[in-house]
């Protein structure tokens, strides 16, 4: 379980509550999550829980998001993760500190099956007060498809610092 954190206040945490007291919210904050980083649309994620600590996003098995060998093509599930990682961030790292992706690894290990459902989770949510300067954070990721097959393992490194002041 995620400790709580001030961050469960940032404004796409807020802006998720709200849209998903909405008939088809959770699509309509994916959808406009995809309009402020266009290249997410190609994938077609979903967001299907957000909040401090942790982030779901699932893909379709479309046409779109297949290779030429009929599997969950890695570069549409690294959209997944990178999309559950943004908003895992947007809705955890509080307003006086910003951050960045810096890395990604990522393995495929087993062919997929169908969509798939990506989740970015901090166990404990990194102790943002501490980090002065910027430093490096591990996002873990996991990946799992319709058959219950983890593809794809892999981690996002993001640098967190202290937000400039105006």
């Amino acid at each position: 379980m995620t400790t709580p954190s001030p961050a469960a206040d940032t404004s796409t945490y807020r802006l998720w509550k709200a849209a998903t007291r909405l008939p088809l919210g959770s699509r309509l904050f994916s959808a406009a999550v995809s309009l402020k980083a266009p290249y997410f649309r190609t994938a077609l994620p979903h967001v299907v829980e957000l909040r401090p600590g942790r982030c779901v996003v699932r893909g379709p098995g479309w046409w779109g998001n297949r290779n030429h060998i009929g599997t969950f093509h890695v570069i549409a599930a690294c959209n997944l993760a990178e999309m559950a990682m943004g908003m895992l961030a947007e809705a955890s790292v509080p307003p006086t500190h910003r951050w960045i992706p810096v890395g990604m690894s990522v393995r495929y290990p087993a062919r997929s099956t169908g969509g798939m459902t990506v989740t970015a989770q901090w166990d404990e949510l990194p102790d943002f007060a501490a980090i002065t300067s910027g430093q490096d954070v591990e996002v873990p990721l996991t990946f799992v498809d319709d058959a219950g097959v983890e593809p794809v393992v892999g981690t996002i490194t993001i640098r967190v610092s202290p937000a400039k002041r105006a």
